[in-house]
């Protein structure tokens, strides 16, 4: 399926707010309503919120090729920050972000910059789908022959530009010939697990289990759960995961019962300025969330609501964090400063290296 789309002039969504029931596609010219679209959660997943974020930026440079290059630049300026307003926790937005100003600034002329602006979003979507591959790739290692995985959240195709991150895991491990199933967390308040999730996987014939949150700790503790994989929004330098709301407490009662927790994210989730979870910004969404249910209210009306998106899951609950650099493990601070380290080095020996840094493309 195709979470985010290039259509020529315009960006095309497959509405997750409309799943599993209807499978609506919506198409945007305008990224003012493409941020929209981000902040309503019709796109969701980190991966998934860059790539589309840079499509939103590509737009705004096809809104303004007709002016001169300082209110041009401008026009830019104010999209980003219009883009990177949505949701604050998922670092690839702003990773995205980053990358298509730093394509502005190196173009010589305005009608450069949006040739450029569109085949640099083309490029990160690309780069998200091969990403997830790599990564699914490593994960699958990881998973036992046959066994149980459990999943919080959706960290697949919907939240990627396709293929999935911790769904990623377990289509690989699939495709690889392992006998994978998983139970799948409702993900309260908005159910990605129980509406997304789950209907990921009946498309792909996973064999898959719906359960409450609650139940998670009852059936580690009847040894029915061989292993916990999800996805992440922010990766700090330490190895603290943000994830959506209920992942903390998935990743101590996986530490109790003796089960590994993978976290499975692209490279770009990984935020190695931010020194440790407790800097990562979390937020907070509306109260209608929680306080309603399919549209009707469930709870008592001037009842105090608090509804963060995500939490932080301290590394010392996780495993092994996959990435489509590699595998790190403790200590994570040497690890991942290991693999950005390699990465650097490998990007600085290719020949096309010397052009990218001097701004050509």
């Amino acid at each position: 399926m195709e979470t985010v789309a290039w259509a020529g002039d315009r960006v095309r969504l497959l509405d997750q707010t409309r799943l599993p029931l209807e499978e609506v596609y919506l198409d945007f010219a305008d990224y003012r309503q493409l941020a929209a679209a981000i902040r309503e959660m019709r796109v969701r997943g980190a991966p998934a919120i860059g790539v589309t974020a840079a499509y939103g930026v590509a737009l705004a440079a096809l809104e303004a090729r007709g002016l001169k290059r300082p209110a041009f630049d401008a026009a830019l300026s104010s999209a980003r920050d219009t883009l990177a307003a949505t949701r604050p926790t998922a670092v690839n937005l702003f990773w995205a972000l980053g990358r298509m100003a730093a394509v502005a600034a190196a173009a010589q002329s305005v009608a450069d910059a949006v040739v450029a602006l569109v085949a640099e979003a083309q490029a990160i979507h690309a780069e998200d789908l091969a990403a997830s591959r790599r990564l699914g790739r490593f994960g699958a290692e990881l998973l036992p022959q046959a066994g149980t995985v459990l999943t919080h959240c959706n960290a697949g195709s919907l939240a990627t530009a396709g293929y999935g991150t911790a769904l990623g895991v377990v289509r690989a491990a699939v495709e690889a010939g392992k006998e994978i199933q998983v139970f799948a967390d409702e993900t309260r308040p908005l159910l990605q697990g129980a509406r997304l999730t789950a209907w990921e996987l009946q498309q792909d014939g996973i064999p898959v289990t719906l359960i409450a949150d609650t139940m998670a700790g009852h059936f580690m503790s009847r040894g029915a759960i061989d292993c916990v994989v999800v996805g992440a929004d922010r990766i700090a330098a330490n190895g603290d995961v943000a994830n959506k709301i209920g992942t903390y407490q998935v990743a101590v009662l996986a530490k109790e019962h003796g089960i590994p927790f993978y976290v499975a994210a692209p490279w770009s989730t990984v935020d190695l300025a931010v020194a440790s979870g407790s800097e990562i910004p979390i937020e907070e969404r509306a109260a209608e969330e929680v306080t309603s249910f399919g549209g009707r209210r469930t709870a008592p009306p001037g009842v105090a609501v608090r509804n963060p998106a995500f939490d932080v899951t301290p590394a010392r609950f996780v495993t092994a964090i996959i990435t489509d650099r590699g595998v790190a493990r403790a200590p994570y601070a040497e690890q991942l400063a290991r693999l950005a380290e390699a990465a650097s080095s490998a990007e600085a020996a290719r020949p096309e290296a010397v052009n990218t840094a001097q701004g050509g493309r």
